[in-house]
């Protein structure tokens, strides 16, 4: 969880801040893997911190959903697994996340997270980081 929030900061993914006003923070929780070998033996315990984007409402916290479908279009595919991947798509909305269950400020309790970048969960994190890498790759004449 240490790790996960590291990456948080180092990124820049929020500020803390105080609710304005009529805010509805959206919930957040830890979701927690073990990652095997190949052997099948656990080499690392995995947390995540996600936040609950099923509670957003359509037309008021967000316009659509999107997720790309590179099959319809014909594309070779290949995986790869980019860690942190969704840290890196910036938010252009004002979305709000309340703060970590067990990592909470003693100093401010009651502030919330405005997301600079998208977490895992919000409606708005497959577009943020599509953009993102999709920005990277035409740059990079990709």
């Amino acid at each position: 969880m240490h790790e996960e929030l590291e990456n948080f900061e180092k990124n820049h993914v929020w500020d803390l801040v105080e609710p304005p006003p009529n805010c509805s923070p959206i919930g957040t929780k830890w979701v927690f893997k073990n990652k095997q070998g190949e052997d099948g033996m656990v080499v690392r315990n995995k947390a995540r911190l996600v936040a609950q984007g099923f509670c957003q409402k359509e037309g008021i916290d967000y316009e659509e959903t999107f997720a790309p479908v590179a099959p319809s279009k014909g594309f070779k595919l290949q995986q790869m697994d980019v860690k942190s991947a969704f840290l890196n798509g910036f938010i252009e909305e004002e979305v709000y996340v309340r703060q970590p269950p067990g990592f909470e400020s003693a100093r401010f309790p009651d502030r919330v997270y405005k997301l600079r970048k998208a977490l895992y969960g919000p409606k708005q994190a497959p577009r943020a980081w599509y953009a993102r890498l999709k920005s990277f790759c035409s740059n990079a004449g990709l």
